[in-house]
């Protein structure tokens, strides 16, 4: 008995240190926060039911994103993949929500045209952003959203550093023609 109280107490500190971190990444990924509290919660039941399973050769939470990120992954491939909002995620209820949801796009010189500009990019780097695949997707937040290193980035999806290298580089093409389609450049 006493040893399955310490297994709780464990199990509690697991979730506690790594609950916000782990709902973060899912929330970029699915930008839906029922979805994204319903797969951390996911993600941390599979990690418990497979516990045996982790190598402690790696680090835990690297462990912990990667069970995330497929399940992440795996839901945005049963369904419609959503856009992403630069302005924060449409659910987003608070300021720190909203500023952990959106990305920042930079304007050098603060017109009006050029802010009107800015937030004409910022659309359609959200549609295209959404059209990627979710392997490329997730590899785009986690290396420019979340500023991961490559070796990070292979290290929790589980793939080759050569791999995570491509798809950034195959993600950054299809956002490249995708900008270039909308803005006839």
């Amino acid at each position: 008995m006493l040893a399955q109280q310490g297994r709780d107490a464990a199990y509690r500190e697991l979730i506690r240190r790594y609950e916000r971190p782990v709902f973060s990444l899912v929330y970029r990924m699915v930008r839906d926060r029922e979805v994204a509290e319903e797969l951390a919660q996911d993600t941390f039941v599979k990690a418990l039911n497979n516990i045996e399973r982790y190598s402690p050769e790696f680090k835990l939470s690297s462990w912990l994103f990667k069970i995330a990120n497929n399940l992440a992954i795996d839901h945005l491939r049963r369904g419609r993949l959503p856009t992403v909002s630069l302005s924060g995620a449409p659910d987003a209820a608070t300021a720190s929500e909203i500023e952990a949801t959106s990305f920042e796009v930079a304007s050098r010189t603060p017109s009006a045209l050029e802010d009107l500009e800015a937030r004409e990019l910022g659309s359609a780097i959200e549609r295209a952003i959404g059209r990627l695949r979710p392997e490329y997707r997730s590899c785009i937040i986690m290396r420019h959203v979340e500023g991961r290193s490559y070796e990070e980035i292979a290290s929790t999806l589980d793939l080759p550093l050569g791999t995570v290298k491509t798809y950034i580089h195959r993600a950054r093409q299809e956002l490249r023609r995708a900008l270039e389609d909308t803005h006839g450049e």
